[in-house]
């Protein structure tokens, strides 16, 4: 799932290198917690949170696909 949203994220910013992607796993779930540098975070939260929102629901259809809940944090 890390890589999933490395893939995206650095897809989506003007500064790839400034990407950071760090998973925190439980027995269920795993909260994945994504940094970009403060010019880019308005192009990962999108307008009104739309790309923000695209993210996580192909975030949770990978997450249903082993059975597993994943859940996106965007941090400043």
């Amino acid at each position: 799932m890390k890589e999933l949203i490395t893939i995206i994220a650095k897809a989506l910013v003007d500064d790839p290198d400034a990407v950071r992607v760090s998973e925190v796993e439980g027995e269920k779930t795993s909260v994945i917690e994504l940094t970009v540098a403060k010019e880019d975070l308005g192009k990962v939260i999108g307008k009104q949170g739309k790309t923000a929102r695209a993210i996580r629901t192909i975030l949770s259809a990978a997450s249903t696909k082993i059975k597993k809940r994943s859940v996106l944090e965007i941090l400043e």
